[in-house]
């Protein structure tokens, strides 16, 4: 098959049975849900673009592993425009969602696991590799979607996973026997878990030698026995649960908890266990890679939220002024320099020893820290152009009553030529732009702490050398 198309993901999405909770109860047929079928809608946007002309440009590609095109997201970066056109994709999807599609993180864990476990078989002689190939085969051949289990609930964040109280405040090897492993904890902001087919799980820190039992990667089906996923409540939900909005109504974002409660993964499917020195390298990876993903995501939505400013500008009769000029110039430079430190990234990629690149740690983590604490000055400035409409907006049900619906279609028109329900499509856009909450923490936070992102750029940075420029040229002579 290698392509699915919109109607066979759904379809594979109607033959799961996870386990689901949402707002309290037992969820069957969770796609289907007003509170996750927006994300599915995302996801599906993908295979959609799959089998269109333009988009299967950037998603399609060659696979070194089956004589098959293949999804992008399941493909391994063997070059720098792997990485290119990785980046180019997230921001045409971007372009055509304005948000989250979930898929990326799954791509960037294939990759990161890939290495390690590479160098994992080099050093111990395991085999590893050999299954890992044989999963990521799987995906590409039926083309499954596959998101990325990394973040662990972490208990007390200042000891270690073997010196928490609790043991499964990380996620760790209970049991083993001749047919695989067993594993218990949970993983947290799992974004898209049950629009998914399959998660590749891999550690969230550094090990040492007594955390051995939380140094595990593998792959699971989302409706695993035992895998439990509950629903992580945001902003602006009443609008789906209500079937009611006249804005970006088509697509959403969540992220849930996934609980472990002593979830059997079988051997064929276990790429990592107890080899602790791979899993700070493998979450290092990781990062820079969804890092790097956001620079192409990211700067697809700073697209769609500059072109909803100016659209709102055009529709309060303000196309030209000045001041708002001025603003669009400085949100394109901030959103350029999300995506041309992304690009970079790609650019300046190694090799290693899997055939897998890797991309530009310092770039790639610069790219995010333009993201966490810029494009929220991107955010602010798309409010001060459109105005105080982007909230306090009667509902769609007002506007369809007979007794006020004129009247609100007749008070809140703006310029002569553009409709009352455009214009407030426009705002109810840009309210959700600027106020869903996973979003916006998604800017911060996603794909690590803004701490990660300066310690892993220090961490990468050479300062002697820095140093020894400046002294070359004031003409300091070093003591021998």
């Amino acid at each position: 098959m290698a392509l699915r198309t919109v109607e066979e993901y759904y379809k594979s999405l109607s033959k799961q049975h996870p386990t689901v909770y949402i707002t309290g109860d037992k969820v069957e047929n969770a796609h289907e849900h007003p509170l996750i079928k927006h994300m599915v809608a995302a996801i599906a946007k993908t295979y959609e673009m799959e089998n269109d002309p333009e988009g299967s440009k950037l998603l399609v590609t060659d696979s070194e592993l089956i004589p098959e095109k293949v999804s992008r997201f399941a493909k391994f970066y063997k070059s720098p425009d792997d990485l290119l056109t990785k980046v180019r994709m997230l921001k045409f999807l971007s372009h055509n969602i304005g948000g989250c599609y979930s898929r990326c993180t799954g791509m960037d864990a294939i990759n990161s696991a890939g290495i390690e476990i590479y160098n994992c078989d080099q050093k111990h002689g395991t085999q590893y590799w050999p299954k890992f190939i044989n999963f990521v085969k799987m995906i590409q051949e039926k083309d499954l979607a596959l998101f990325s289990g990394v973040t662990d609930v972490k208990g007390d964040r200042a000891l270690r996973p073997s010196q928490q109280s609790d043991p499964d405040m990380y996620l760790h090897v209970v049991d083993k026997n001749n047919d695989g492993i067993v594993v218990r904890g949970a993983k947290i902001h799992q974004t898209g878990s049950t629009c998914a087919n399959w998660g590749l799980i891999i550690p969230t820190r550094e090990m040492r030698k007594e955390d051995a039992d939380y140094a595990v990667c593998f792959a699971v089906p989302v409706d695993a026995e035992g895998l439990i996923h509950v629903y992580g409540r945001g902003t602006l939900e009443s609008r789906a649960i209500d079937g009611c909005d006249m804005g970006n109504a088509e697509f959403s974002k969540f992220a849930p908890i996934l609980i472990f409660k002593d979830v059997f993964v079988p051997w064929e499917r276990v790429f990592l266990c107890g080899e602790y020195e791979y899993a700070g390298e493998m979450v290092r990876n990781f990062g820079n890679y969804h890092r790097h993903s956001h620079g192409g995501c990211k700067c697809g939505v700073g697209d769609v939220l500059i072109g909803a400013a100016a659209t709102a500008a055009d529709y309060n009769g303000l196309p030209k002024t000045s001041h708002i000029q001025n603003k669009y110039a400085e949100m394109q430079k901030i959103v350029q320099a999300i995506y041309g430190c992304s690009i970079a990234a790609s650019v300046e990629s190694t090799e290693t020893p899997s055939g897998i690149y890797t991309v530009d740690p310092v770039l790639s983590n610069t790219s995010k820290l333009f993201e966490g604490k810029d494009l929220a000055e991107v955010i602010r400035m798309m409010i001060e152009i459109a105005g105080g409409m982007t909230t306090d907006l009667p509902s769609d049900k007002d506007f369809a009553n007979p007794e006020i619906g004129p009247l609100l279609t007749k008070y809140l028109k703006g310029i002569d030529g553009v409709s009352t329900a455009d214009r407030m499509r426009i705002f109810r856009l840009i309210e959700k732009l600027a106020f869903e909450s996973r979003d916006i923490v998604s800017n911060i936070h996603g794909a690590g702490s803004p701490e990660t992102h300066r310690m892993t750029i220090l961490r990468n940075t050479n300062l002697e050398a820095m140093k020894g420029y400046a002294k070359k040229i004031a003409g300091i002579k070093e003591n021998k």
